[in-house]
């Protein structure tokens, strides 16, 4: 019995935590083994995307679209797989598809990053260098921990560069010197909001 789509993403959800796909087939590199759909986090080995039924290709599909990192390229291929697309492929696209679809949102995501003016030194340097040389597994690994470290030292320079504002208060002065020390997402907090209240 085929599934419909709000059955597949009701099982997707139940099944979330027993069904990991793992990273695109590019990210180990040439001659490695296909990409696999882990059967549960315990099992290493995984279920090879060749031996998946039509409706667990299904599953992995929607947790694609449900992940927050995919852009508009993959929602759109994975859509028109789910509308229309055979079980083989969806297969092929898992296997190969996938992995170039969110390398193109990611690469229009760095743009996107770098287009914003806030965006510091730190980051426009690691950003061009990723877009001049940068393979799609360096370019997605830097998404998701390179940014977060490279936007915390430019928030950092922004935040002691407050400090050297004339007639700054003493109560400006120990919020700065408490932000220094703060987390990356407290440094952006108190850059986009933090500072203003301050005074208030």
């Amino acid at each position: 019995m085929r599934l419909t789509r709000a059955a597949l993403a009701v099982a997707a959800t139940a099944l979330a935590p027993a069904l990991l796909l793992t990273g695109p087939a590019f990210a180990a590199g040439p001659g490695t083994a296909p990409a696999t759909v882990q059967a549960a986090p315990s099992d290493a080995a995984g279920t090879p995307v060749s031996e998946l039924s039509d409706d667990d290709l299904r599953i992995a599909i929607l947790r694609i679209l449900a992940d927050e990192a995919s852009g508009k390229r993959v929602t759109r291929e994975a859509n028109e797989l789910l509308d229309n697309g055979t079980a083989e492929q969806m297969r092929q696209w898992l296997e190969t598809g996938y992995p170039l679809a969110q390398a193109e949102d990611d690469k229009v995501a760095l743009s996107r990053i770098l287009a914003d003016p806030d965006s510091g030194k730190r980051v426009t340097k690691e950003i061009n260098a990723l877009l001049d040389t940068g393979t799609p597994q360096e370019i997605r690994q830097w998404l998701e921990t390179g940014y977060r470290l490279a936007q915390a030292e430019d928030d950092r320079v922004a935040i002691v560069s407050i400090l050297n504002r004339p007639g700054i208060s003493d109560a400006l002065r120990a919020a700065v010197q408490e932000a220094i020390e703060g987390t990356p997402e407290e440094m952006r907090y108190f850059l986009e909001y933090g500072q203003y209240e301050v005074d208030a």
